[in-house]
């Protein structure tokens, strides 16, 4: 399970919307960057298992869609 995680926009136009993340997973940190197409680009670790990042992926687009393009008004 991923902890505390914590987004900031960086980009938002008629173009481009980028999203820097950042969160917890087995006691390590992780960030990396949400494009508006859905790809993600890890900054930090540089080098992520197979496994695990296909999990975190999956959970980041997850928390995407809930934090930025769900309505909770």
């Amino acid at each position: 399970m991923i902890t505390h995680f914590q987004l900031k926009e960086i980009k938002n136009n008629m173009i481009n919307q980028e999203w820097e993340f950042t969160f917890f997973y087995k006691k390590n940190k992780y960030k990396g960057k949400y494009f508006k197409n859905g790809e993600i680009t890890w900054i930090h670790p540089s080098s992520i298992t197979t496994d695990d990042k296909t999990f975190l992926e999956s959970c980041v687009h997850d928390l995407m869609l809930y934090h930025v393009y769900e309505d909770h008004s």
